[in-house]
């Protein structure tokens, strides 16, 4: 069984309960995480509290970054032991799983350069007065991590939480939770000290509510769903906890006619195909000009039949869903194309070799679907695309901001003006121009609007979420 790691140790669960550990690939439990319940996360915060006001509390932004640093060079040095356990442990094709790799031990390398560069201001004000800001940490910052990324969202969240001198509280999705358990521990091994990175295993209607309701939280990073972000806003709202919510998306890809199909196809392909569609920015949407739409779905069509799906051991096109659950809200929205006579007019295969155990869905291009659809208009995380005409820009734009969610977008044109005009009125958090995710972007803020979530991560603009600014006014004649 795997246990807590909560200051620098193993810790066993205060239950004695276990949680199976799945392999999406074949459906089969090869290991059991501990079950964390309120006394589990307690002891947590307590022991984050500590090491706040106690040995991490006292260590110069310098040396913090000294310390992240030597963390992200114990995960390059692990990169293949985190990849395996992430592909197998999330259903990943191993090239997936070695970038997520990669991506986590590049976003500590990034926050350790970060850490003393994150600046007050002066600010002019009335003679005989100085005015000033500082940045300081909030404290003990919660962090709930989901199963799709939890190595690179805990790279993004937590790397910028330590960085800018809070101690970590993590609590990961019970489906995925083997990488980040080897990542505290190599924190440890890093020289952190005690109680400055904790995580807790366990059910999110156990240790996740335990630990948005602590009053000794006093910030929550959440990535997941939005109906269960609501859940976490108000939880937290009891205790005044600030909340940074990345939620779900519907992101458009929109792409005219003067665009160059044969750098815009393999992106679309790969932007809703990656991680099996279980990506919050994947490309779920492809809004084409009416004169190119023809020819764009005929070319897809024919990229989606040469997709294969199979277990992550394989490194094929796309590996299994997470879960049993996961597939059956996939394979209900398909079902339901089916019953309302969309056409499907592309579908990769799942290979012979692929356990019929395992939870796999082939990639599916759904066409001329209408706009109000539910699947124009509902998150599936699964490997469908859904594919609909426009007629201008006016037009594409009331399509691409026709949704509760506001994540990504893209742009597929040569028109350099008509560029900038979308990418203007576009209601998202990031929009990529000839491009889908800048690969992986770690230097790039993120974060949505609507129903994708408040607040921003990754980048140098996460520092900000992660402190508290504090104005000190000093009358001095």
């Amino acid at each position: 069984m795997k246990q807590h790691f909560i200051g620098n140790q193993w810790v066993a669960p205060e239950s004695g309960e276990t949680i199976p550990v799945i392999d999406p690939s074949d459906g089969q439990a090869f290991e059991s995480l501990a079950r964390g319940n309120a006394s589990d996360i307690d002891l947590a915060v307590r022991t984050a509290r500590a090491a706040h006001e106690g040995a991490w509390g006292r260590l110069s932004a310098t040396e913090r970054g000294r310390l992240l640093q030597k963390l992200a060079q114990k995960m390059f040095d692990h990169a293949e032991e985190l990849a395996q356990l992430e592909g197998r442990d999330c259903g990943k094709p191993l090239r997936q799983a070695r970038a997520d790799a990669a991506a986590v031990a590049r976003y500590f390398e990034f926050y350790a350069g970060a850490a003393d560069k994150l600046h007050g201001e002066t600010i002019p004000y009335q003679n005989g007065y100085t005015v000033l800001t500082l940045r300081e940490p909030h404290g003990v910052t919660g962090h709930i991590v989901p199963w799709n990324y939890p190595l690179q969202i805990f790279g993004r969240s937590v790397g910028a939480a330590l960085a800018a001198g809070n101690t970590c509280v993590v609590k990961p999705a019970e489906d995925a939770c083997l990488s980040l358990l080897l990542v505290a521990e190599l924190a440890a091994q890093a020289g952190f000290p005690e109680g400055a990175l904790n995580v807790v295993t366990g059910y999110g209607h156990e240790a996740g509510d335990a630990l948005v309701r602590h009053p000794g939280i006093d910030h929550i990073s959440f990535t997941g769903s939005p109906a269960i972000g609501k859940v976490v806003t108000c939880a937290a709202a009891a205790n005044h906890t600030p909340v940074t919510l990345e939620l779900g998306g519907k992101s458009p890809q929109i792409v005219f006619a003067d665009a160059d199909f044969e750098a815009m196809l393999p992106v679309v392909v790969n932007a809703i195909v990656q991680n099996a569609g279980q990506t919050c920015s994947a490309g779920s949407r492809l809004l084409v000009e009416r004169s190119a739409y023809e020819e764009v779905v005929a070319r897809l069509s024919v990229a989606f039949s040469k997709l294969r799906v199979g277990p992550a051991s394989m490194d094929l096109d796309c590996g299994p869903l997470i879960r049993q659950t996961q597939l059956q809200r996939v394979t209900g929205f398909l079902d339901e194309v089916r019953r309302d006579g969309l056409p499907i007019a592309g579908q990769g295969q799942v290979v012979a070799e692929a356990p019929r155990t395992g939870f796999y869905q082939a990639p599916t291009l759904v066409r001329d679907v209408p706009p109000g659809h539910r699947l124009a208009q509902e998150e599936v995380f699964g490997p469908v695309i859904a594919a609909m005409p426009f007629d201008d820009e006016a037009h594409a734009l009331r399509l691409a901001n026709g949704t509760a969610f506001g994540l990504v977008a893209s742009i597929w044109s040569r028109d350099g003006a008509r560029q900038m005009r979308l990418a203007r009125k576009l209601r998202c958090g990031q929009v990529f121009i000839n491009n889908y995710g800048a690969g992986g972007g770690i230097e790039l803020p993120f974060g949505g609007v609507k129903a994708s979530g408040h607040g921003r991560e990754k980048g140098f603009e996460a520092l900000y979420g992660f402190t508290v600014l504090k104005t000190i006014s000093i009358k001095h004649d």
